[in-house]
């Protein structure tokens, strides 16, 4: 085992996209385990767009991640050694690990995959957060019923390709915008029912042509203009849940709101923000079913996997000008 634990710590809180620059490369000994605490080897990083909002100084759902800190981020690993009983050596788990080789980490707060070391992306992807976010947010806040429009923006990406997957489970037509014709190829190819490429098409038309009597749910994952586009085509009592506005995190000018709100008024809709950290307590509410949805091939997920942790950097601005194709994370080293 190596005895030097290689890690990607936040150096300056970034204006527009985060590169290299903002990053410090650092080393520091690997140690043993306190009582209650286990030693995992990181497998997998994932990488989500949540994390440049983490990396901002101001009040929002969770802290911000300190200057001089290992950049925060959700992971994959085996347990190396271990002082908790819940958790022996050769254990997969998962946990907020960071952007590390090694994580010390509370036994407490980890989850133990059953599963082989090749379906550990799948952890960090439809039966991860990714899917959990997509599974609560649409049906707890979204609350489709059968029959519905559902409207899915970001909607190649891994929430809003399980939303769409979900809301046709349910019985809903389900409508993705996704950027460019690759993506919209995808969305056909796990039962979208149709797919507006957002940089040909003008989206608000496009959603009047598909959604002729408006959108009952929309789940949007971008904000802007996208979000103006689809609030000024909601059906009566609709429900617009916000998830991310991944069109907004960069803007060096700052947010852009949304100019057709008084929709929400005339039609007597709901626009709500959702967060999966208020679900986690209820997670085998969703992973029990979607668990069942991916065995019945119900239910499709795509990993966008990058070898080598020193690809952090460039591999997380993927996220930000729509390189990766599904969910996306660096693989750091073997089993």
């Amino acid at each position: 085992m190596s005895t030097v634990n290689h890690q990607f710590r936040l150096a300056a809180r970034p204006v527009g996209l985060p590169d290299r620059s903002v990053w410090s490369q650092t080393e520091e000994p690997i140690g043993e385990p306190k009582d209650g605490e286990v030693l995992v080897k990181v497998l997998y990083i994932s990488l989500d767009p949540a994390m440049r909002g983490w990396m901002n100084d101001g009040k929002s759902y969770i802290p911000p991640v300190a200057i001089g800190a290992v950049m925060r981020a959700l992971g994959a690993g085996k347990v190396i050694a271990s002082k908790f009983g819940g958790l022996a050596v050769g254990d997969y788990v998962g946990g907020m690990f960071g952007v590390q080789e090694y994580s010390m980490a509370p036994g407490k707060g980890l989850n133990k995959i059953d599963a082989p070391a090749d379906k550990l992306p799948v952890y960090l992807s439809a039966l991860g957060m990714p899917g959990l976010t997509a599974y609560f947010g649409l049906l707890d806040v979204g609350k489709p019923e059968a029959g519905n429009t559902v409207v899915v923006s970001g909607a190649a990406g891994s929430v809003g390709s399980i939303v769409g997957q979900i809301a046709k489970i349910k019985g809903c037509a389900v409508i993705g915008i996704a950027g460019g014709a690759e993506k919209c190829k995808y969305l056909a190819e796990i039962g979208f029912d149709a797919a507006i490429d957002y940089k040909t098409e003008n989206v608000f038309e496009s959603l009047r042509r598909h959604c002729p009597k408006g959108i009952d749910v929309y789940f949007d994952n971008v904000g802007g203009d996208t979000l103006d586009a689809a609030l000024a085509n909601l059906a009566l009592r609709a429900r617009v849940v916000i998830c991310g506005a991944i069109s907004q995190y960069n803007s060096t000018t700052g947010v852009k709101g949304p100019s057709n709100y008084l929709s929400l008024l005339v039609n007597r809709a709901r626009m709500e923000g959702m967060v999966v950290l208020d679900y986690m307590a209820r997670a085998g509410e969703a992973l029990v079913p979607m668990s069942q949805w991916l065995k019945e091939g119900k239910l499709k997920t795509r990993e966008h996997i990058v070898d080598g942790i020193n690809t952090f950097p460039e591999t997380l601005l993927m996220l930000f000008n729509g390189q990766n194709q599904g969910k996306l994370m660096i693989k750091v080293a073997g089993d």
